[in-house]
């Protein structure tokens, strides 16, 4: 299914939520993927605010600029698999600042839960995934949105070498082909 981001497009997924299979302890995740700069963030918090769900974001897990890659397994073992459980969520934070694993964290099982980020809708998450949503944007927007971020500083140094790992994930992981929702953002 094709959708626009513009009003109502939460209600229009949260019905497909509702309608989809949920795991052996009835809960549902549900997937935000797509490149950087495609309205991701922006949309994945609408949808769990409209759900009343927890929002989590890949990039508390992944580990630093060289670890997108990772994020699946990192996500499928500590949130995916938990939650199709119905057991606490349990995943080592990445501290950007440091360059370093951080702190553990937890959440209680919760009946959806809205992963957000690159990665998160890759063919590893797709046993464990309710729905997946892909935000698709032109690239010359999702670039113009990066530098318009106030964290642009810090992220274009890693900008050439996160773009080649999010574009490989997506091609190897399937996701744009795989989700359930484009969503236009």
């Amino acid at each position: 299914m094709r959708l626009a981001a513009g009003p109502g497009w939460t209600d229009v997924v949260a019905g497909l939520v509702g309608a989809a299979p949920a795991g052996p302890a009835g809960n549902r995740l549900v997937t935000v993927d797509g490149f950087s700069g495609a309205g991701k963030s922006t949309r994945a918090r609408e949808l769990a605010d409209r759900l009343a769900a927890p929002l989590l974001e890949v990039e508390d897990l992944c580990p630093g600029w060289d670890g997108l890659a990772r994020v699946p397994a990192l996500a499928r073992r500590g949130i995916g698999d938990p939650l199709a459980a119905g057991t606490t969520l349990r995943w080592t934070s990445w501290d950007w600042v440091h360059d370093r694993p951080g702190p553990e964290r937890t959440l209680a099982p919760a009946p959806v839960v809205v992963l957000e980020g690159c990665g998160s809708g890759a063919a590893e998450l797709a046993p464990v995934t309710a729905l997946a949503i892909w935000v698709d944007a032109p690239a010359d927007k999702r670039e113009r949105r990066l530098r318009d971020r106030a964290d642009w500083p810090g992220y274009a140094p890693f900008r050439d070498g996160w773009r080649r790992a999010e574009q490989e994930l997506a091609r190897s992981g399937g996701a744009p082909e795989r989700a359930e929702v484009v969503l236009h953002g």
